[in-house]
């Protein structure tokens, strides 16, 4: 399970990739649209990186949430840490 720091910088290498910006210093508290200067397809764009990146999936509520770089990360720890789901559980 990769630890916040190799998603933080996971998460800096996407952003630069997409926006063409340096992001050295990523303050968690940095807001993703006025902090960043993200717009909705940037945030998409990102979350679709992301989700490749870490073979996982964001629902729309998660998605809805995400304001900060913080929350970024706390929602991909705590996704990286969950066992995925299974066939049979989704079943259940």
């Amino acid at each position: 399970m990769p630890d916040r720091a190799f998603i933080r910088q996971t998460l800096i290498e996407l952003l630069e990739a997409d926006t063409g910006e340096k992001h050295d210093a990523l303050a968690e508290d940095a807001n993703l649209r006025e902090g960043l200067g993200l717009d909705s397809v940037d945030v998409v764009s990102i979350v679709s990186q992301i989700e490749r990146r870490f073979h996982i999936r964001m629902s729309q509520p998660e998605l809805e949430k995400l304001a900060t770089v913080g929350d970024v990360l706390d929602l991909l720890q705590t996704k990286l840490v969950a066992p995925p789901a299974t066939p049979e559980a989704s079943a259940a």
